[in-house]
């Protein structure tokens, strides 16, 4: 039986009862309503090749979201997703195109991109800086280091054996779509199921009394971070895949498309909330009304206009379901 509840996670000792969190009924109720306009203003965005291209163009979006919605749950926030990916996919790349088996080469991508994300958590817990301010300036030292490995130049030759598994599909799936899929089971499993979950929790609902009660603060941030480097470079990964070169100047704004998704999936933005199934669905949100404003031939600029509305909206549902509560 379904049920709907204001709480993400069901009381110990509840019944067996399937219980879909209120606010992200809300999210997916917004997804349903902004398919139905477009599916009749936008002849074409209904079809099942178009809704599979969605998904997949959205897959990206939502790989570096899930981490940014750890980072925002904690407490935090992180700028530097962008540069990281393109740092990561630089790696990546040119370690394939040294001719190191691509799944060595992915691995050592990612475990940059943990890498980056433990710099930002440690100078934000032993720093005494602000995420805000650590984040914005590791963007730039992290693009700056991208663009100097390569010379500012792309880099090609990406093995058509790793595009080929990338550009697959599973069960008529993309590819792309089945990994952000388990990614995003990993996350919720995490944020749910685990203490450093709990963790993530409490530190960004109250700092201070996590800290009375014996949370280590600075190893939670800190792996928070390390979470959403590592999924940055996931999500570089799969567009190397696609588009068979890695740009040092990939993941620009990646960030905005992030914080966005994870805000309209019903993350606080104050931390101590936030939900892997709404970021999920935001990203999705995104997604669709992109790909709808692009089959009606809206100019890009409008587009821009129509997400930041969207987010505007999304923030002030959040803020009368807070006021409220």
């Amino acid at each position: 039986m379904l049920t709907l509840t204001d709480k993400a996670v069901p009381p110990p000792g509840a019944s067996t009862k399937v219980r879909v969190p209120l606010r992200d009924f809300g999210t997916l109720l917004g997804l349903v309503l902004i398919v139905l306009v477009f599916a009749v203003a936008a002849p074409g965005f209904l079809t099942e090749r178009n809704l599979l291209n969605i998904l997949q163009q959205s897959s990206i979006n939502a790989c570096v979201a899930l981490g940014m919605t750890l980072v925002i749950v904690s407490g935090g926030i992180d700028l530097s997703v962008g540069p990281v990916a393109a740092l990561s996919a630089v790696l990546s790349a040119s370690l394939m195109v040294a001719g190191v088996p691509p799944l060595l080469a992915v691995l050592a991508g990612l475990a940059l991109g943990a890498l980056c994300g433990a710099v930002n958590g440690a100078l934000i817990c032993f720093g005494g800086l602000q995420p805000f301010i650590v984040t914005l300036g590791t963007l730039s030292t992290y693009r700056a280091l991208a663009l100097i490995a390569t010379d500012g130049n792309p880099v090609f030759g990406v093995p058509q054996s790793f595009r080929a598994l990338v550009n697959g599909t599973v069960a008529g799936l993309p590819m792309a779509v089945v990994v952000v899929l388990v990614v995003a089971l990993l996350a919720g499993l995490i944020l749910r199921k685990t203490p450093f979950g709990e963790y993530l929790l409490a530190v960004g609902g109250n700092e201070e009394a996590a800290h009375i009660a014996g949370v280590p603060i600075a190893l939670t941030k800190i792996g928070a971070y390390m979470l959403s480097g590592m999924l940055a470079a996931l999500a570089a990964t799969i567009l190397v895949g696609r588009l068979g070169a890695a740009e040092p100047i990939l993941g620009n704004l990646w960030e905005l498309d992030a914080i966005a998704a994870a805000a309209i999936g019903g993350a606080s933005l104050m931390g101590g909330k936030g939900s892997i199934l709404g970021t999920l669905l935001g990203a999705v949100i995104l997604g669709a009304m992109r790909n709808g404003l692009t089959l009606m031939n809206v100019q890009a600029f409008y587009q821009l206009l129509a997400t930041g509305l969207i987010i505007l909206l999304a923030m002030l549902v959040d803020r009368f379901a807070r006021g409220r509560s």
